[in-house]
């Protein structure tokens, strides 16, 4: 087995177009310098600047997908993605958990595309406040982190894991990503002086969460792995001016 690289793992749907999900994120840990593993939870028929469908895979093949990878391998960071409730995301953390107690886990809840293709049930929300306590972080846009903030989820009293909100929907201070765990707040200013240089990319959320899980993979603490996924994305986001970018450190 190698040992270059650490094994980090993605649990998430498959976009035929490669701007998000899995191969969004294999992408990133090869940049990175990680060992991806890709776990699909749906298949979906989409554009750069649509979803047209999505169908989903059954829980047991993802669960039996995740377990034989976790067995065979040392996987020190799993990101999660597409899901399709929170059965669905209780029982794959569950599976983790059994297999490796301290191994990481960031969820990217993606309740809707930008275009407003719906993935995640929201009728299941209220279940998510024991599931949150597995995770250690979650990275929801402006839209997304007022979806669970009303259904009181993200309360830092009841839930233990770190919230990374993304700035990229803001109406001040573009740009500027707030982390907040463990009764700390920090804030991740951009990279850059001009935002204007950066150009909306279909899979940047993805790419963020992903990239984050590579540096943590590589030995980075919390705030330095969302300091460094956030340079990762802003590459991502000035690589050019398509919807679909180019991948680099």
């Amino acid at each position: 087995m190698q040992t270059e690289r650490p094994f980090v793992m993605s649990i998430a749907g498959f976009d035929p177009s490669g701007g998000a999900g899995i191969l969004a994120d294999i992408k990133t840990f090869e940049q990175i310098g990680a060992m991806g593993f890709g776990v699909c939870t749906a298949m979906t028929i989409q554009t750069a600047s649509e979803c047209l469908t999505i169908e989903w895979r059954s829980l047991d093949e993802i669960i039996s997908s995740v377990a034989i990878l976790m067995r065979d391998y040392p996987v020190e960071v799993i990101k999660i993605g597409v899901v399709r409730d929170a059965v669905f995301l209780e029982k794959i953390i569950e599976t983790v958990r059994s297999h490796s107690a301290g191994v990481k886990i960031i969820w990217d809840p993606v309740l809707k595309s930008t275009s407003e293709f719906s993935f995640f049930d929201l009728e299941t929300l209220s279940r998510l406040t024991d599931v949150l306590r597995k995770i250690d972080l979650i990275t929801p846009n402006y839209n997304e982190y007022r979806v669970l903030q009303e259904c009181n989820l993200l309360d830092q009293g009841e839930i233990s894991c770190a919230v990374l909100l993304k700035g990229g929907h803001r109406t001040d201070k573009i740009g500027t990503d707030i982390l907040t765990g463990n009764g700390k707040e920090v804030s991740l200013e951009p990279n850059l002086d001009e935002p204007s240089v950066y150009y909306p990319k279909h899979g940047s959320g993805c790419v963020l969460s992903s990239a984050i899980a590579g540096w943590l993979a590589k030995g980075e603490n919390l705030e330095d792995a969302c300091r460094k996924g956030k340079l990762y994305t802003e590459n991502f986001l000035k690589s050019n001016p398509s919807l679909l970018g180019f991948h680099s450190v």
